[in-house]
């Protein structure tokens, strides 16, 4: 622990009752940062509830003496083959420069390296997180603990302040909304094909990838059906746009979360008739901006068919890499099979 402060402090696993400040405590360094509140109590809840999520192993939480958290770190290691861990922490910004976040970083990496006893013999095993490009001590922390930044994601934005194309569908391809009790696996199924070919995918068990979209589907207070949008053709699933029209930090933005195109049917033009059906429909709803996330060197061309729906970047963030252990490299590093980057 940190020479800066007293044994008083506590470092301990999260716990439900912690939700209310910890949320306040992230809101309150997402407004330093980026000036405004992007947190919810009940978001992290249902975060917290994910299938294969443990507060006790997988969160801590550093206590002050009065009792208030000075900071809060956690891993996501939860499917196999356990060789791409996620963390993510943030330290309140009343005690930031003590060495709180060198300490959760510490204990990030610790919880990162038991997955090395679970992951294949021989693989390579990574710790990643990413930082706003506006939090600069956020960068350092990083960087200082060996952390190499090695990509860029963006947050892409439109403005619905004028007509928005009818969306242009390829023949044989119709499009409806999401219906849980025929659709949930058949979805999961065409998102792992749509994402199979995007840079550091690593594949996990099928089964694993329903009982977390099972998950949101039943527990996300944001989940509506009539706004995930199926592209389909002869029945199959060929194209998703999951969109939630609820963002804490603006009640005007709404979010796709996830666009796809199965790999057999890009290059159609079916991702922009995706994003112009879901623009008309959330600005039907009221919605001033839509936004979603993406990588910035994406091998599918995404970036290029955002900026062809009339999106630019409006954030960024450094993605953050610590190798763990040397081994062969089971994520997606590049593209098999084409000549050129195909659009999504």
């Amino acid at each position: 622990m940190s020479l800066e402060r007293s044994s008083a402090f506590t470092l301990r696993p999260a716990q439900p009752s912690d939700a209310e400040l910890l949320t306040a405590m992230f809101n309150a360094d997402s407004e330093r940062i980026l000036g405004v509140r992007q947190h919810d109590v009940d978001n992290l809840l249902t975060e917290w509830r994910a299938p294969g999520f443990d507060l006790e192993r997988d969160t801590r939480v550093l206590v002050d003496p009065s009792g208030n958290p000075a900071g809060y770190a956690e891993v996501w290691d939860i499917d196999p083959p356990h060789v791409r861990i996620w963390a993510w922490g943030c330290v309140d910004p009343v005690h930031r420069g003590r060495g709180v976040g060198s300490d959760l970083v510490a204990w990030q990496e610790e919880r990162g390296r038991a997955a090395l006893a679970q992951a294949p013999v021989g693989s390579r095993v990574i710790l990643r997180q990413t930082v706003s490009t506006r939090d600069e001590s956020g960068l350092e922390l990083l960087a200082s603990a060996g952390y190499a930044a090695i990509r860029r994601n963006y947050r892409m934005r439109i403005d619905l302040n004028g007509s928005v194309p009818e969306p242009v569908w390829p023949s044989g391809v119709a499009l409806r909304t999401f219906h849980a009790d025929q659709d949930l696996v058949p979805m999961v199924e065409a998102i792992r094909s749509a994402f199979r070919d995007h840079w550091g995918y690593v594949e996990s068990p099928l089964d694993s990838d329903v009982a977390d979209w099972r998950h949101v589907i039943t527990e996300e207070k944001s989940f509506d059906a009539g706004l995930w949008f199926l592209a389909t053709a002869g029945g199959d699933i060929v194209g998703v746009s999951l969109c939630s029209a609820m963002e804490p930090e603006d009640p005007d933005l709404a979010y796709v979360n996830t666009l796809g195109v199965v790999q057999t049917w890009r290059r159609r033009g079916i991702a922009l008739a995706l994003l112009h059906h879901s623009f008309r429909e959330l600005g039907g709803r009221g919605k001033r901006r839509v936004a979603l996330g993406v990588d910035g060197s994406s091998l599918t061309g995404a970036v290029r068919v955002y900026e062809r729906a009339g999106m630019h970047v409006d954030r960024e963030r450094v993605l953050f890499e610590k190798e763990l252990r040397r081994g062969r490299d089971l994520t997606t590093q590049r593209l098999e099979g084409w000549d050129e980057a195909p659009a999504a």
